[in-house]
């Protein structure tokens, strides 16, 4: 199922060889937000119903099928991966005040902030307890790295937000860490599970974190050239929350002393009001091309990285998703 210039798989095409096992963890979710709290409850099919392309728990079900693991624990891993994102959104949601996200409301507009926070760190401890169930040793040390990665990324981003005199080098030390990093230990944990995390765990966990880094910088560029429609979002969010992302970067680097300008009080102002002004500024140094190149490149990495996994239908639909990351409007 390669990509070709003339055919992408879609999500369903890249799904198939284990819609089964996504299947089995959709339920898993629904079954472990059960709680004598309503409120938990409430919110937390609010998120789940909201959708979107369960990349990270389905790359967990790839990456453990492309190590021939023949067991079912993947089901709970897969499920505490999603868990995990899920947190992290809502968390991210109330500290950048975002008021939509997958075309409707917010939790923390639905519900509010405090409720919202508490709800994600349910999830995270709910992620923890199937991690516990799950008695893999390599898993619980990954993720309890890769949690606290998570977690210092959204603090760094916070502390840059605003400061248009952030690096590339800085950016993508946030990306990786805010992002990236998961979609690389929910590929490590198939190793895990398999028995080969000695083996497959490096070429696996490599893969993941070029992926999550090529998505993230298209996620960054779409935020200036998406359709709020298809996207679910609004245009501009980045700009108005201060986050000087890659497109801005370049800029800062590569422009005239009036382009610079633009974008360096808009970061500092987040000031989403001057978009247009920076949407020409963008343009005029092919900074959304530069990103996407970028973004190739990671790709290319992540694809580089899979070559050392046995070939099957799994590993293919693993180069779809990479191959996904870097093609996509939303």
């Amino acid at each position: 199922m390669p990509a070709t210039p003339n055919h992408r798989p879609t999500m369903q095409d890249i799904r198939k060889p284990v819609q089964t096992e996504l299947d089995a963890v959709n339920r898993l979710t629904i079954a472990n937000l059960e709680s004598d709290v309503a409120l938990v409850e409430n919110i937390g099919h609010y998120i789940v119903e909201a959708g979107g392309k369960r990349l990270r728990p389905l790359l967990a079900l790839l990456g453990a099928r492309c190590c021939e693991y023949r067991g079912e624990e993947h089901i709970k891993f897969a499920t505490l991966v999603e868990f995990i994102h899920t947190a992290t959104l809502l968390h991210d949601d109330v500290v950048d005040i975002s008021t939509l996200r997958r075309g409707r409301p917010t939790a923390n507009t639905e519900f509010g902030n405090a409720s919202s926070v508490l709800v994600g760190d349910f999830l995270y401890t709910r992620a923890f307890q199937l991690m516990v169930e799950i008695g893999d040793m390599d898993i619980m040390r990954d993720m309890a790295t890769t949690t606290n990665m998570i977690a210092a990324g959204e603090v760094l981003q916070l502390v840059k937000a605003g400061d248009p005199e952030t690096s590339e080098a800085q950016y993508l030390d946030i990306i990786t860490r805010k992002t990236a990093i998961l979609f690389a230990s929910a590929c490590f944990g198939g190793a895990a599970l398999s028995g080969q995390a000695q083996s497959l765990g490096e070429p696996l966990r490599n893969f993941g974190l070029n992926t999550g880094i090529a998505f993230q910088i298209i996620d960054d560029v779409l935020d200036y050239e998406g359709d709020p429609a298809e996207m679910g979002k609004n245009i501009g969010d980045d700009l108005n929350e201060g986050k000087p992302t890659l497109p801005l970067i370049h800029v800062m680097q590569t422009g005239n002393s009036q382009q610079k300008a633009i974008v360096a009080g808009a970061i500092r102002d987040r000031d989403a009001g001057r978009l247009e002004e920076v949407l020409v500024a963008l343009k005029e140094t092919g900074s959304i091309d530069y990103a996407r190149q970028k973004a190739r490149h990671y790709q290319r990495l992540a694809v580089q990285a899979l070559a050392q996994l046995p070939a099957n239908s799994f590993r293919d639909s693993m180069a779809a998703i990479a191959d996904l990351a870097i093609h996509r409007n939303q």
